[in-house]
């Protein structure tokens, strides 16, 4: 068991951790938001015109981030030697809103590299932990030396009020600190007085122990990463697309500029002195000459042009779709590196054929596959430590080897499902099987497989019939006509 000196320590070193990792996630979150600042400009453009397109962008981030999450659904979780998902598992998962909640976490783990799961028993009922998604921006893990899965600690800091709260998960215990929000507002030297002032301190929550016990025997804080390397950290899908999402606000921006001044054609008078119009005083006397306001010409289209060597020239409108084939191409790029189907970033409608469109989405399918793997090995230890809080640890045991049941990540037309799914019935494959996947959860096939046998109840001769009507053909022949050709068995024909 740590003492409250070790546990302090290493809630200054994971906070140090949290501090250098906040840069990161901030940005990433902020280009999903939308709020994207002008860069690659030159400084002559960006003196000009950066406050004018400081609130523009053409974002491409949340087209990208959000793709593969919509296709990230969990429904269900099955321990290993086991036939049948866990109905009790599900049943924890719905409770804490997880069904909702798991795409949030999905989504933050996308955008920041990685997030969180949290798991700890409930006082108020044993048979139902509290499970929550937790943000990356609040929560780290630190593993033991080697290894990538066996979790040393875990911190969760957070605000709330004038407070700041940290609690620190050990594999034996947990520690609840709180301390003072620093004030912004300070000179530096009271701001140095303020940070002597603001260490943690024990946080006491009426009878219960600080530090409590841990009755699971591992860091309930899980981490689901995103896209993880063997060595260095895991990588964001976000922080591939900010250098070309801020080409493309570039450009965007210089078209803007190009159509406001340059998108009609510019004419100039030649040779011609600027017209002038006599200049009255107020009682109507001519005083002296002043230059015609020229924005008059441009409203009025008309203009008086005296000179015998006065003459108009022209410059052309600028082209402006040069300007939106660079965009177009970059998208592309985007579509290519990020392995997003071109129709969700062009926004056109096409004429493809359902394998046309699968074969476009084949990218985006192996991207979700690949965060269902590393998403899926997390959450199937979410399920152990589930599990281990409401005291099965048998089943905790068998669910280390589990699987984490998923919806499919194709889009499929209901006729080309049920057509591939008959044919996998005729090969042999049950029911449950093949209910699973068209799509139901697991509970919803115990519900479809509940009226099934009701049905059967209710009309026995119409089930035989079709249970018959699915037996494949016996070989060597279709019905009578093969007995005809030869005969009863002893009998020639």
């Amino acid at each position: 068991m740590a003492t409250q000196g070790q546990a302090l320590q290493l809630v200054g070193l994971l906070e140090s951790e949290l501090i250098r990792r906040r840069c990161g996630i901030d940005r990433n979150n902020d280009y999903y938001r939308g709020k994207q600042p002008l860069k690659f400009a030159s400084k002559d453009f960006a003196k000009f015109h950066g406050d004018r397109y400081r609130d523009f962008s053409d974002n491409w981030v949340q087209v990208v981030a959000d793709s593969p999450v919509e296709r990230l659904t969990v429904t269900g979780f099955q321990a290993a030697d086991e036939q049948r998902a866990d109905k009790d598992l599900w049943r924890v998962w719905q409770v804490n809103g997880l069904d909702a909640d798991s795409q949030l976490g999905f989504l933050g783990a996308v955008n920041s590299a990685r997030s969180f799961v949290l798991v700890w028993g409930n006082p108020d009922d044993e048979e139902m932990p509290e499970v929550t998604f937790e943000d990356a921006a609040q929560c780290v893990v630190v593993y033991e030396p080697g290894s990538r899965r066996r979790r040393r600690a875990g911190l969760k800091r957070w605000q709330d009020g004038n407070r700041d709260f940290a609690t620190l998960y050990l594999p034996g215990e947990l520690w609840k600190f709180e301390r003072p929000l620093a004030r912004q507002d300070k000179t530096p030297q009271m701001a140095d007085v303020d940070e002597e002032l603001r260490t943690w301190e024990p946080r006491e929550l009426g009878d219960e122990p600080n530090p409590q016990p841990n009755p699971m025997g591992v860091v309930p804080l899980v981490e689901l990463p995103n896209k993880p390397m063997l060595v260095e950290e895991p990588i964001s899908d976000v922080s591939g697309v900010v250098a070309m999402q801020d080409a493309i606000n570039l450009v965007w921006a210089q078209l803007f500029t190009a159509s406001d001044y340059a998108s009609f054609p510019q004419r100039v008078v030649l040779g011609a002195e600027r017209p002038m119009i006599p200049k009255l005083n107020s009682a109507g006397e001519i005083i002296g000459k002043q230059p015609v306001d020229l924005d008059k010409f441009a409203i009025d289209r008309v203009a008086w042009i005296t000179g015998k060597d006065a003459k108009i020239a022209e410059w052309q409108a600028a082209n402006l779709t040069a300007y939106t084939g660079i965009i177009e191409v970059a998208v592309g790029h985007l579509a290519a590196q990020t392995r997003t189907p071109q129709h969700y970033l062009i926004g056109k409608m096409a004429n493809l054929s359902g394998d046309a469109l699968l074969a476009a989405e084949t990218g985006l399918v192996k991207r979700v596959d690949e965060k269902k793997l590393w998403f899926g090995q997390a959450l199937r230890e979410v399920a152990r430590l589930i599990l281990l809080a409401r005291g099965e640890d048998a089943k905790a045991k068998a669910m280390r080897a589990g699987a984490v049941l998923w919806a499919d990540s194709e889009s499929r037309s209901h006729a080309q499902m049920a057509d591939a799914l008959l044919k996998l019935k005729q090969l042999g494959f049950p029911f449950e099987w093949l209910a699973l996947r068209y799509g139901l959860t697991p509970t919803e096939v115990a519900d479809v497989v509940a009226m099934r046998e009701r049905e059967a109840e209710m009309d026995p001769v119409a089930e035989i019939s079709r249970m018959m009507a699915e037996q494949p053909a016996p070989p060597g022949g279709e019905g009578d006509d093969a007995e005809d050709e030869t005969g009863p068995p002893g009998v020639a024909a």
